[in-house]
């Protein structure tokens, strides 16, 4: 998979390490000259580092914008990780973008437009999980004798259903032996309900007999 990450600070640099030691190809767009550098020195693998402007399309396409799968915004600047998206997405097409979001606030704008976002707290705390940002499913707990899970899916950007209106909870095809329990939207964890809303990004807490996990994870997929 190859990965152009929008930000070469602690997030964007330690998802570079986690990817390129994981067999992924990466591409670090950093504005600043000297962290562009120390970059070059830090990390080990197939990487490529561009110094310059992620906001701009110039850039984006000299990291190779045009094949890669993932485009990561984790900026300061919920501006400069807004329109790089935008750019990622609308110019060059790339079919997963993310943006780190600092103010829980901008959260809703992003989800307007149809970015798949976290806020700055959760994206940091779960940066030690390997594919959280690539709409990851993780087991939370076991219940019973062990038969049954409590998993906690990230919702990815969505092919088949709308980013910008979302999916209802009663439209998830979930499989039987599964059920959608919580979701936490910008924060705030609520009890799901037939008529809650689910947008790229939200963390949805489901409950499922653990011969179904590989099906909870594809029907979360094909959205």
């Amino acid at each position: 998979m190859y990965i152009v990450i929008h930000g070469g600070g602690k997030i964007g640099s330690y998802l570079a390490s986690v990817f390129l030691k994981n067999g992924h190809e990466v591409a670090i767009i950093e504005k600043d000259r000297r962290r562009a550098d120390a970059l070059s020195a830090e990390l080990r693998g197939r990487y490529l580092i561009i110094n310059g402007d992620g906001c701009d399309s110039k850039f984006q396409e000299d990291a190779g914008i045009r094949h890669a799968n993932v485009f990561v915004a984790t900026t300061g600047q919920d501006d400069d990780n807004l329109v790089s998206c935008e750019i990622a997405k609308r110019v060059f097409e790339v079919s997963r973008c993310i943006a780190r979001v600092n103010s829980p606030k901008n959260l809703r704008i992003f989800r307007k437009v149809g970015i798949e976002s976290v806020s700055s707290t959760t994206f940091i705390a779960n940066l030690i999980e390997e594919e959280t940002l690539l709409g990851s499913m993780r087991t939370m707990s076991s219940l019973g004798k062990g038969n049954i899970s409590m998993l906690e899916v990230v919702v990815p950007t969505m092919r088949y259903h709308s980013n910008e209106g979302g999916v209802m909870v009663s439209s998830v095809p979930m499989p039987a032996g599964s059920i959608i329990v919580a979701v936490d939207a910008e924060g705030d964890m609520q009890v799901a309900s037939p008529d809650m809303t689910l947008f790229p990004g939200d963390r949805v807490v489901v409950a499922a007999e653990d011969s179904v996990l590989a099906e909870v994870r594809r029907v979360f997929k094909s959205l």
